[in-house]
């Protein structure tokens, strides 16, 4: 067991020093002519550091496709190893000899496959519609995170090669649906579509071009808009010109809370500095203050990163934000795992005291905050942007 405390290369607060090679605001395309040649992002040691790739383990026939070629030649020097399928490979997915190498197993391996079922279904709170991702798992070490309980919880990022495949299916749905009639809470004139619903899109963007095929297919459908949140700072993304038609949503969370529980991700003030540059970039750009976790002195941390969000963000951001409150949910398997790994962070996140058993839309047995302690904390939660931030409109809070 080692000490979770984040190292330069593995914790939220001292990740990547990204300042050197994100483009400023006047660097995205525009009618001038191109943007001027920087180096990419993905190119970088930092980005290397967060995926020091050694082992890849692929589909035949994902390892053949254009997609799969091109993330074996971003990593010319990781084993490859034939799978069945990208789901239960032995010796990677489950628990057992796994926990120990948690955070390593997540920058060092990867996966690829081919996305056999492409369904997208309602969804009504933060988008309108959940699309079949390009990807599943992440790089990152989130301690909270829902996704790796997919997987036998040893997930690293599976790329699926059949993006095209993706975009067809979505194109064909954006289709049906005609022009949105009427506003909701997911946006006033555009079908919300989430693509990243199992990982984090601005990693994907350091291993191949998926990111970059949606967003560039979501510009050319007026009706609908891509939206994704993260909590990584991928200054590649800036070159892709969005023309307003991906909403970016920087997860947040009081900064003491993230340096112990966002593991490997870019620390809080960088994606909070980075949202006038995505804005002038032509995203939509929204907040996720997410998960809120009650702890002793959690009112006061919020308090303080609602008071940073108003004294930095520029006007232009604000006039067009919003935001979505989410309430930790946890689980007691990923407690068991985390107490294998990084077992401060269940100090804060496993409060049976306060907390209740709630089964999810997949049919997973979670626990959550007792209906009393939720309800009173989005309150408060509530009354704290209206005090702090009143430009900030809450989409919803659950």
């Amino acid at each position: 067991m080692h000490d979770p405390s984040p190292a330069p290369d593995e914790g939220s607060g001292t990740l990547f020093g990204l300042d050197a090679l994100a483009p400023g605001p006047s660097s995205g395309p525009s009618a001038s002519g191109p943007p001027p040649s920087r180096p990419l992002f993905r190119d970088s040691a930092a980005a290397r550091r967060l995926l020091p790739v050694r082992e890849i383990h692929a589909e035949p026939a994902a390892a053949a496709s254009p997609r799969g070629r091109q993330v074996l030649a971003r990593f010319p020097d990781a084993r490859v190893v034939e799978v069945d399928s990208h789901w239960g490979i032995p010796g990677l997915h489950g628990n057992e000899g796994n926990v120990e190498r948690w955070v390593r197993l997540k920058g060092e391996t990867l996966v690829l496959g081919e996305r056999k079922t492409l369904t997208t279904r309602p969804n009504g709170r933060s988008a309108d519609w959940i699309a079949p991702g390009a990807s599943n798992g992440c790089a990152m070490a989130c301690a909270y995170c829902y996704v790796p309980r997919r997987k036998g919880y040893a997930n690293p990022v599976t790329v699926f090669t059949n993006v095209d495949r993706i975009i067809a299916h979505l194109g064909r749905h954006i289709a049906r649906q005609g022009p949105k009639r009427e506003p909701n809470q997911c946006d006033a004139d555009a079908w919300v579509y989430d693509v990243g619903e199992n990982g984090d899109c601005s990693v994907d963007a350091l291993i191949c071009d998926n990111t970059a095929d949606l967003v560039h297919a979501f510009r050319q459908w007026p009706t609908a808009k891509a939206s994704f949140a993260t909590k990584f700072v991928n200054p590649d993304l800036l070159a892709l010109d969005p023309r307003g038609r991906t909403r970016i949503r920087f997860s947040l969370m009081p900064p003491d809370d993230s340096r112990l529980l966002d593991v490997r991700t870019s620390p809080v003030a960088e994606r909070i500095a980075a949202a006038g540059d995505f804005l002038d970039a032509g995203y939509e750009v929204h907040f996720n203050l997410s998960p809120v976790v009650v702890r002793p002195g959690w009112e006061e941390a919020w308090a303080e990163l609602l008071r940073h969000l108003d004294d930095v963000l520029p006007e232009r951001v604000k006039r067009q934000a919003a935001a979505e409150v989410i309430m930790l949910t946890h689980n007691r398997d990923l407690h068991e795992v985390n107490l294998g790994w990084h077992p401060r962070a269940e100090e804060v996140l496993w409060r049976p005291e306060i907390q209740q058993a709630k089964r999810s839309e997949n049919g997973a047995l979670n626990v959550r905050y007792r209906a009393d302690v939720k309800a009173g904390a989005v309150d408060r939660l509530r009354a704290l942007v209206a005090a702090r931030t009143p430009w900030l409109r809450i989409r919803y809070a659950f």
